[in-house]
């Protein structure tokens, strides 16, 4: 303890100066970690403890400086304390009297102390030199200390093992596989250290679509990464394409790029080009192979109805919202959003026998989002796509992959059906497994009663046979809630946030939106919807006040706190640090536990709050970019596309938790479910203006799909 220190000084120079032990125990305090040897206490004190022991020698100050360091490291907490709770009490040298107020000579009273003979005084010059000293050293220190190579954060990779059958894989090797089907058996797939599969099968039949689902972190963006890559055995006739990287953008037409998927059409079209060349070189002595060859690439162009790429191409294209003017614009004008459209639109337009995809509709609007799930209604092979969203695993899904204590369960029909199925099967399990401890009770009560018991010990061994056949059921294990929990508010008065005749362009010529008048207060619940393009993120930019209005007036309450989720949140955080040191980072001054603590009100708890971001899942790291945005106290949120990357029960947690929030709530989404159970407006974005939809998201609906069909 620090009172160990100063026992220690007062030993070695009983006529020192407090304030001399003061800076001492100072330096002690500041440097104690920097302190391995007796000589680097000396180092730091020596030249100051030779003005106060004018009569030691440099052994004896030595000596002090080890005991010193000693009791220093001793100590409990490494820190040093001059408070006078610390210290040791000593009596005074002389008796003194404090006369009671009012008395006649309290005006007069001086309180007389002896003082002590022979009191050391440090020499200020030394002591600078001495302090000098020291801080040379640390910077010595941490200059060797920055000068070590950094270590770089090494990813963990996901790896996979499984059983393969002899047959299965000469029958490859030769080539006689014609199954359209994939059966993977017993195989296991782990990320780094954490196991994500163990003897799990996954069976594929052709044709049928698959929606996967499971919590985030469960593993379903690596299996399919995994069978993408083939690391899981997938037959290899079979062509299998994984929706996952946006085009590269270059001066190829947008239209173009789709139809070059078709490589086979693309490659006859080449050769009708080559031999059409040297038809017009020969004139009439063509050769009769040249002219033969033409004639086979003719008909074969005509039996994969090549002429009508170009039209199928438009539909899909239109139907993902890429007007006809943006067919033939190059892909290096699109948005990183928009080439992520076109890779869905070459994997439609590719006729593959396995599609794999992960969260299609993200970036799509909703227009885009019921054209797609009326055409993969009638997609042909075979579709194993991800997706959070409700309404579109209900409509496209035939059969759902549920992820889930490190198996695959299947279950027939789209995604309601396979709730209602789980939670009837979970009731039967738990049924089961009640009636089966009930028997093992009875039939143990009766072993443990008649167990020594001579003329019972036929019974009792048959019972003891009848225990040990029973097979081993295990209880329900209910999976923990996911729990979204925002601050409470303040109230405020309206008007909180208004557009008055607000008007925005980024060029004078292409206007945004013009003459908006808008104004949500604390109760309001909006979702806008509209047409990619249509304004809808640069109108939330201008009620942010990120975008200043090129005409008309915002106004926002002077406590109004606005907390802002935006599709590229997750991106600008520095994925190389844990979740904890990201909201320290943005808000510094709190212990780690607070950080913790806050984390794990949005289920990021344990271990997933010292992972470096890098290797959370999308819908973890959304989670750690809401606790981030919570963390100011908003009392209105504005959040645009709130629901990518996040699973089921964290969108159900979401819903669960904005429906609570007593402040003010404005959203763009394409999530019907969200919509539906949060929101009790629907403003529409487009033709120059924001308007209220009266029939709600029905009506648009029904307005989209007048459109669509329309545009088709």
């Amino acid at each position: 303890m620090s009172s160990n220190c100063e026992k220690l000084i007062y030993k070695f120079f009983p006529h020192i100066d407090e304030q001399c032990v003061s800076y001492i125990l100072g330096v002690l305090s500041d440097s104690i970690d920097d302190f391995e040897t007796a000589d680097d206490v000396y180092d730091a004190l020596g030249h100051f403890l030779v003005e106060v022991n004018v009569d030691g020698d440099g052994d004896s100050l030595l000596d002090f400086c080890s005991k010193l360091l000693k009791a220093a490291k001793g100590s409990e907490n490494g820190s040093l304390s001059t408070s006078s709770s610390s210290r040791e009490l000593r009596a005074l040298d002389t008796p003194f009297q404090i006369l009671p107020e009012g008395s006649a000579d309290a005006d007069d009273m001086n309180i007389w102390i002896e003082k002590k003979l022979n009191i050391l005084k440090v020499d200020t010059k030394k002591l600078e030199k001495a302090e000098s000293k020291l801080k040379d050293k640390q910077e010595r220190r941490q200059q060797a200390s920055d000068s070590k190579p950094k270590q770089n954060i090494v990813l963990d990779l996901p790896s996979a093992s499984q059983q393969v059958n002899r047959k299965d894989t000469k029958a490859d090797a030769s080539g006689s596989t014609k199954t359209y089907d994939v059966k993977i058996e017993n195989f296991d797939m782990a990320f780094g250290e954490k196991t994500l599969l163990s003897g799990a099968d996954l069976s594929l039949s052709y044709g049928r679509r698959y929606g996967l689902v499971g919590r985030n972190g469960m593993g379903k963006t690596t299996l399919l990464r995994m069978l993408a890559g083939r690391q899981l055995r997938i037959p290899p006739h079979l062509t299998v394409l994984h929706v996952e990287q946006e085009v590269v953008g270059d001066d190829t037409p947008a239209i173009e790029s789709v139809l070059s998927c078709d490589t086979k059409r693309q490659s006859l079209l080449e050769e009708e080009r080559k031999l059409n060349a040297l038809v017009q070189q020969s004139g009439t002595s063509c050769p009769s192979d040249i002219s033969s060859r033409l004639t086979e690439v003719y008909a074969e162009l005509e039996r994969i109805e090549a002429d009508k790429a170009p039209a199928r191409a438009a539909i899909i294209m239109i139907g993902l919202g890429f007007k006809s003017d943006q067919q033939r614009k190059p892909t290096k004008e699109f948005s990183g959003g928009w080439r992520m459209r076109l890779s869905l639109a070459q994997a439609l337009f590719s006729k593959l026998d396995c599609m794999i995809t992960l969260e299609p509709t993200n970036m799509l609007d909703m227009k885009a989002v019921i054209w797609l799930e009326d055409y993969l209604q009638t997609w042909p092979s075979t579709i194993l796509v991800v997706s959070h969203d409700r309404a579109f695993l209900n409509n496209v899904a035939t059969d759902i992959l549920y992820l889930n204590a490190q198996k695959i369960e299947s279950y027939k029909g789209n995604y309601e059906d396979f709730c209602k199925t789980r939670e009837e099967r979970l009731k039967n399990q738990q049924r089961e497994y009640e009636a089966q401890q009930t028997t093992r009770e009875h039939l143990q009560v009766f072993i443990d009663r008649f167990r020594y018991n001579a003329n019972r010990a036929s019974q009792v061994q048959s019972r003891i046979k009848a225990l040990e056949k029973l097979p081993l059921l295990v209880p329900v294990e209910k999976e923990s809630e996911v729990m979204f929990r925002f601050p409470e508010v303040e109230k405020l008065h309206p008007p909180i946030l208004q557009l008055d005749e607000v008007s925005f362009y980024y060029e004078k010529s292409k206007p945004i939106f013009k003459n908006v008048n808008l104004s949500p207060n604390m109760d309001s619940r909006i979702c806008i919807v509209g047409e990619n393009g249509a304004g809808k993120t640069t109108l939330l930019k201008v009620l942010l006040g990120e975008l200043s209005p090129t005409s008309g007036i915002r106004h926002a309450h002077r406590n109004l706190r606005i907390g802002y989720f935006g599709q590229h949140h997750v991106d600008q955080m520095d994925l190389n640090i844990s979740p904890v040191e990201v909201l320290a980072n943005r808000f510094p001054g709190k212990p780690v536990e607070y950080y913790r603590t806050h984390l794990g009100s949005f289920g990021i708890s344990g271990e997933l709050a010292l992972r470096p971001v890098v290797s959370l899942s999308g819908g973890q790291k959304s989670r750690v970019a809401f606790a981030l945005m919570s963390l100011t106290s908003p009392n209105f949120f504005i959040l645009d596309e709130p629901t990518n990357h996040l699973d089921m029960e964290t969108i159900e947690a979401l819903t669960k938790a904005l429906a609570k929030f007593q402040g003010g709530v404005l959203l763009v989404s394409h999530d019907e479910r969200l919509i539906r159970r949060t929101c009790d407006e629907v403003w529409i974005c487009g033709s120059l203006g924001v308007t209220s939809l009266n029939g709600g998201l029905d009506e648009y609906k029904k307005l989209v799909v007048k459109e669509i069909s329309e545009a088709l």
